[in-house]
């Protein structure tokens, strides 16, 4: 248990800022998701660019590597250009 003041309200604060975290990398693991299994090219589009500003959030805030969140946006697109050929 910590001693002194400060260090409650860091423990608090840390809390809080997990669980936003963990929020937002699971509702962007969602959208990747979703945008996976979308067959429809104009709509995988769409979605797209929303996933992709969600990624970079993510990366910002350094809850996931820069690396990893452009691995993903890089996979991603691959997809959406994918479903454009295949259309």
């Amino acid at each position: 248990m910590a001693n002194h003041k400060s260090a409650l309200k860091r423990i608090r604060a840390n809390n809080a800022k997990r669980l936003r975290n963990r929020y937002q990398a699971k509702t962007t693991r969602t959208f990747i998701k979703r945008l996976k299994n979308t067959t429809d090219q104009a709509e995988a589009q769409e979605l797209y660019k929303t996933v992709a500003s969600m990624i970079d959030r993510l990366a910002k805030k350094n809850i996931i590597h820069k690396n990893k969140a452009s691995n993903n946006k890089s996979k991603l697109a691959k997809h959406v250009n994918s479903l454009a050929a295949a259309a």
